[in-house]
């Protein structure tokens, strides 16, 4: 996520009853980082460890891991690496002792035999070039290992969106269909292959993986909303296939083996009437959209010729890897929303559980719970499993407790929904009914399978108790909410639970600040707008961070430096800086081998201008990483990050 539309976007106008209406203020609740009761459950299975790792290297991992306190005592310190200070330089900082390398910028080959152009630095690749090259803004990133190798799999990555004033000759001027076209192409997913040689990384070229996924790409629809009238297009009559897949976001990997895709603001792509209808206003459509101009040459992106179109986007899309033969999925039985992304947990008896939230102030965090369980064999055996099952939304209640409210049509509040289908396709209007919870823009969530906690960051929203706003509630604890916070809950018995304890991680923000609300209660390294969130195969915890280009270092934000990565030491709630990003970058994504010994890390739109689209015009450049010619183009790119000596990252 990374536009300005991302934050802008509220078009929560429902009269639900926030938690402010129902909690009492005094019974906030927030870990400071050395709760012990809180703490108590967090360790790790005893004897887990990656395949393939040695007793060695699981010894030497013990700087990450989880909390795992033993006889009520402490745990030992955790992060054993050397935290890098804050800094606003135009490049990656990373501790003594590691190597990051910048790897797979836009423009570069995905690999496909016969289609390999090269990229052109004055932006003249055609848009045919574009649809086989790596795309622009790369976010969620995950390696698939090939016979479970460490060293040889797919990296797996997603491009949300495009700068045009980059990506174009005259940027957007002369605007063309070629130029959409491109636009489109330099979107969506692209899958390389990878393999280690030595101490470095390589793509292999060619692959008969390599795959590109754009705005342009068949998908399949499955779940409640296929077939459904809210589906159905002139060019296609029976609701089952959609064109493309944009503002890919956050990524996670499945069980099974396969790559799940959140289409987040996919809002801003359609043009409608001056006056758009009640639904186009709920999901935050408006007349000009933002700025993309696709409707003028692209007639599907006009919902005033083609009203359903932005109903076949926002969906979680699913991907085989594996299979260059398959076709993606499009999953409405997960709902539909401004999806940062998908994650999946299993029940004890083997079903999927599948998290998810919207990036959008005011908008909800869902669970879906597969009917069916998991199979053994991989995609084919398991191709239905996320289109029958039930989605939740979720209501946090005041005293650390919170429930999860089924999305049934027919039922209760959603009596006036004639199916499934149109719960689904209509989840925002579903989830005001239900008195949801109105979050501070939900991004990336990460599960710690071995004590069944989930937490979500919650970026930042500066609107929260502003004018007629919502006010502050246990869960969005702060008005004016620029530093952003991270929560957590855990289900009673199993992840399918109904009701489920909560606390926040932290609140980030600067104890200098001279506003009570925005101290937070860090402890360790300052950092804000948390984003990205995942576990490493030992059970680390690892926080990214995604402040704006028009308020990085500025203001309030001004002693933060660049956008970073965190790791956190769940024992003792300190963050350690880990990697400091480039000028003006949002840093996104981070895919660990299976052996913890490398990472890649993606560095997205470096240079970022404050309106978020370059003027090609303009000589002057924020920066021009990772390739530093002096009148280069800056470059998207997935940074590999290697420990030195060849041990464990963050040991």
């Amino acid at each position: 996520m990374a536009k300005d539309f991302d934050r802008m976007e509220d078009s929560n106008r429902s009269g639900n009853p926030s938690i402010h209406e129902v909690s009492d203020p005094a019974r906030r609740v927030v870990l400071r980082g050395s709760g012990a009761a809180l703490l108590a459950g967090l360790a790790p299975a005893a004897g887990w460890a990656p395949a393939g790792l040695s007793a060695s290297a699981l010894a030497a991992s013990v700087a990450l891991g989880g909390c795992a306190a033993t006889g009520g005592g402490a745990a030992p310190p955790r992060l054993g690496f050397k935290s890098v200070p804050a800094g606003a330089a135009d490049r990656i900082t990373v501790p003594e002792g590691y190597t990051a390398t910048p790897f797979l910028p836009w423009g570069e080959p995905v690999g496909i035999a016969g289609q390999m152009p090269a990229f052109k630095d004055d932006a003249s690749n055609s848009a045919a070039d574009q649809a086989v090259q790596m795309g622009m803004h790369h976010d969620g990133v995950h390696f698939f290992p090939l016979e479970g190798s460490p060293a040889h799999g797919l990296l797996v990555m997603n491009h949300e969106y495009a700068d045009d004033g980059l990506l174009h000759v005259g940027g957007m001027s002369d605007w063309s269909a070629e130029k959409v076209r491109k636009s489109q192409a330099a979107h969506g997913v692209s899958v390389t292959e990878v393999r280690l040689e030595g101490s470095r990384w390589h793509a292999v070229r060619p692959s008969r993986y390599a795959r590109r996924f754009t705005a342009s790409t068949p998908f399949a629809i499955g779940g409640p909303a296929a077939g459904h009238p809210m589906m159905r297009t002139a060019t296609d009559p029976e609701g089952r296939r959609a064109l493309g897949t944009l503002n890919n976001c956050a990524s996670s990997l499945t069980p099974w083996g396969t790559y799940l895709s959140g289409e987040e603001n996919f809002h801003g792509y359609f043009a409608t009437a001056d006056q758009p209808t009640a639904h186009e206003r709920r999901w935050g459509l408006r007349k000009s959209g933002f700025g993309y101009r696709w409707h003028e040459h692209d007639e599907r992106f006009d919902a005033v010729r083609h009203p359903n179109e932005p109903n076949r986007f926002g969906w979680v899309v699913e991907i085989d890897p594996y299979d260059p033969t398959s076709t993606p999925v499009k999953r409405t039985a997960l709902g539909r929303a401004a999806h940062e992304g998908a994650w999946v947990a299993v029940t004890q008896d083997g079903r999927a559980v599948v998290y998810s939230g919207e990036d959008a102030r005011f908008e909800y965090i869902y669970r879906f719970v597969s009917r069916d369980k998991i199979k053994p064999g991989g995609f084919r055996a398991n191709a239905e499993l996320l289109d029958h099952g039930q989605l939740y939304v979720a209501r946090f209640d005041a005293g650390g407790r919170g429930r999860w409210m089924p999305m049934v049509a027919g039922q209760g509040p959603l009596i006036g929904f004639p199916n499934q289908g149109e719960v689904v396709i209509k989840a925002r209007q579903a989830s005001d009914l239900l008195g949801a919870t109105k979050m501070d823009r939900p991004e990336w969530l990460a599960i710690d399978k071995a004590t069944r906690w989930v937490y979500c960051t919650l970026t930042n929203n500066s609107s929260r108790g502003q004018g007629s706003n919502p006010a502050p509630d246990a869960a969005n604890p702060r008005a004016q909410n620029s530093f952003g916070h991270i929560i957590r809950w855990r289900e009673e018995g199993d992840y399918d639970g109904e009701l489920f304890e909560w606390n926040h991680l932290v609140l980030a923000g600067d104890p200098a600040n001279e506003r009570a609300e925005a101290k937070g209660n860090i402890k360790g390294d300052l950092f804000a707008c948390p984003d990205g969130i995942t576990f490493d195969p030992l059970g680390g915890l690892w926080v990214q961070t995604d402040m704006g280009p028009a308020a990085m270092n500025k203001g309030e934000l001004a002693r933060i430096g660049n956008n970073q990565m965190l790791a956190c030491d769940l024992a003792t709630g300190e963050f350690r800086r880990f990697l400091v990003g480039p000028v003006n970058c949002e840093i996104t994504g981070a895919a660990f081998t299976p052996d913890s010994r490398t990472v890649f890390v993606n560095i997205q739109h470096p240079g970022e201008t404050p309106s978020e689209r370059s003027d090609p015009r303009e000589p002057r450049r924020f920066s021009n990483w990772p390739d530093f010619k002096p009148d280069g183009r800056p470059r998207s790119a997935t940074v590999v990050i290697r420990k030195d000596d060849g041990g464990v990252i963050g040991s």
